[in-house]
């Protein structure tokens, strides 16, 4: 059961990286290319196509992230061995977010952006746009207190 933990905390680790660099690192060089390559390279509407495919390869590792999460916690609550109320619900709060991430958010954004330009200028898809920005910093908040939780629960 150690190994697994190991491999929990490893996945943890790596989808809350890869979440940071996707917002942090990523989205400002794609969103902003003049700073780099000089005017007229892509437009927003562009470099929106090209964050979302980030976010659909991204979407993947999460998907997993979130699902092995459950397993794990489910299978630790039904052993009662190093079992902990909080990280069960902390990783169902990651099931809900991914989920609503994965499948609400991102089908609505690719769907706007193969309507074309325009639609991706309402008011509706802004709505959305910053719901999903939301859900994203969310999940990462819940996958650092799982971390860390397990983390300092593996050390007891």
């Amino acid at each position: 059961m150690r190994s697994f933990m190991v491999i929990y905390l490893v996945m943890l680790g790596i989808a809350i990286g890869v979440e940071i660099a996707a917002g942090a690192f990523i989205a400002p060089v794609i969103f902003f290319p003049q700073k780099y390559l000089g005017d007229g390279v892509l437009t927003h509407f562009q470099s929106g196509i090209l964050m979302t495919q980030v976010f659909l390869k991204m979407n993947l590792l999460i998907g997993f992230v979130a699902l092995f999460s459950i397993i794990y916690e489910v299978q630790v609550w039904m052993m009662f061995k190093n079992y902990d109320f909080l990280s069960f619900i902390v990783s169902i709060v990651i099931v809900v977010a991914t989920g609503l991430f994965i499948f609400y958010y991102t089908p609505f954004i690719v769907h706007a952006q193969q309507l074309g330009n325009a639609e991706t200028t309402t008011e509706l898809f802004t709505k959305m746009h910053k719901q999903s920005e939301w859900v994203m910093k969310f999940l990462m908040v819940a996958q650092c207190v799982l971390f860390v939780r397990r983390s300092w629960l593996s050390q007891k």
